[in-house]
């Protein structure tokens, strides 16, 4: 069997994985999330997106494992780290971090084939109180996304309750970027949008693979993508914030392959 194409597909095209697999999501999981545990340390006012890239970088290869985003559509770099108003696939640079930034960094790595997929926020200096609002509501968001993962349910009910636990807070929930199928590829069906009503999109099965990751702005939802076709922003400058698992459907629930470690995937955790 084509290890890229192991297990079925259901009707809408999602696949089925067996059991057994998810040891080796696990394991992916966990070196992602171990490489955002060690970030913490690296992100402090003063210091360069590129020089914590280059350290995501030594630790994918220390850790004799790959990077999917290097080559990726031509995209050059282990991670992608987004400030203040870059709602995601921020390129590093040489641009210092300011009191106060917030941070987003987001790693794939590919471990024996299977591919662990997370972002978290951090934060360089001291925590601004809206920026603080904003990253609670969004975490909070993708841990309510993820308790409505079991079987039976649907990828409606998902985004339903990130919408509206996002939206009584008087947030908006960006639409222009979703969470994705994954497994033994990087990107596959289904599209998980972090909104939605109750009841619709496909239903929830044992073994499905994807990512729930919520991009969360204190404005309006509305982004644009910046002439090097990477980075997206907020249309009104607005802050924005994103968490991220990768999480398998079992018999009874959910399970989350990109646990930290350390207990420090919310940024005032720890």
């Amino acid at each position: 069997m084509n290890t890229e194409n192991r297990g079925r597909l259901t009707k809408d095209g999602i696949r089925i994985y067996d059991p057994s697999d998810s040891a080796g999501m696990l394991a992916a999981g966990k070196l992602a999330a171990q490489i955002l545990d060690a970030m913490s340390e690296h992100v402090f006012v003063g210091q360069t997106t590129a020089a914590i890239d280059k350290v995501i970088t030594d630790t994918v290869d220390a850790a004799g494992a790959k990077s999917a985003t290097i080559g990726y559509k031509g995209y050059q770099h282990a991670s992608c780290i987004s400030v203040n108003h870059v709602v995601c696939h921020g390129i590093p640079s040489d641009k210092k971090l300011n009191d106060g930034d917030i941070v987003n960094i987001d790693v794939t790595v590919i471990v024996d084939g299977w591919f662990g997929d997370t972002s978290r926020m951090y934060v360089a200096g001291k925590l601004p109180r809206k920026a603080e609002r904003l990253i609670q509501v969004t975490h909070d968001s993708l841990m309510l996304g993820i308790e409505a993962v079991k079987p039976g349910n649907t990828f409606g009910d998902i985004g339903h309750a990130i919408q509206a636990y996002v939206e009584s807070h008087r947030m908006s929930v960006v639409r222009d970027f979703c969470g994705h199928g994954l497994g033994r590829v990087f990107h596959a069906p289904p599209n998980v949008v972090h909104y939605g009503r109750p009841g619709t999109g496909a239903v929830l099965e044992p073994g499905m693979f994807f990512t729930i990751e919520p991009m969360v702005n204190l404005g309006r939802a509305e982004t644009k993508t910046l002439a090097d076709d990477w980075t997206a922003v907020t249309r009104d400058k607005s802050l924005s914030a994103q968490f991220e698992h990768s999480v398998g459907v079992t018999e009874t629930g959910v399970e989350i392959f990109t646990l930290s470690p350390a207990g420090t995937f919310h940024p005032t955790y720890g």
